[in-house]
């Protein structure tokens, strides 16, 4: 059974940083790509970065480009998402995902696994 936990969220004033982290489970971390989405009060939940199965490639949704950083370390079965100069705007729940393949994807339907989520409060 796959599982995802999220941790790291938190409340930060802007301008300040956050490093999420996301421990999978349940079957071989390194063969499958994973991503990070976020879902703001109203709104629907948005692509913010992804990784493939190896961490060789990485892709951002341009909201965070050149803020966030996703990396992964698949000894220790957990993805990362740095989060610098947070914005009042990065304020959502978190979530991180799972593929059944290595190659990322910017599109949430393409995952199979998802974790609860963690909350990231920007305070102005």
């Amino acid at each position: 059974q796959v599982q995802l936990v999220e941790s790291g969220g938190g409340l930060v004033q802007a301008g300040g940083s956050l490093r999420l982290s996301c421990a999978g489970s349940g079957r071989t971390f390194s063969r499958y790509a994973m991503g990070w989405f976020r879902q703001a009060p109203g709104k629907e939940r948005e692509f913010v970065a992804t990784i493939s199965g190896s961490g060789g490639s990485t892709a951002y949704a341009d909201s965070v480009k050149g803020r966030f950083t996703i990396s992964r370390d698949n000894a220790k079965n957990t993805v990362y998402l740095q989060m610098s100069s947070l914005k009042p705007e990065d304020t959502a729940v978190y979530y991180c995902a799972q593929r059944s393949t290595s190659f990322y994807s910017l599109v949430a339907r393409d995952y199979d696994y998802w974790g609860q989520g963690t909350q990231v409060t920007v305070s102005s």
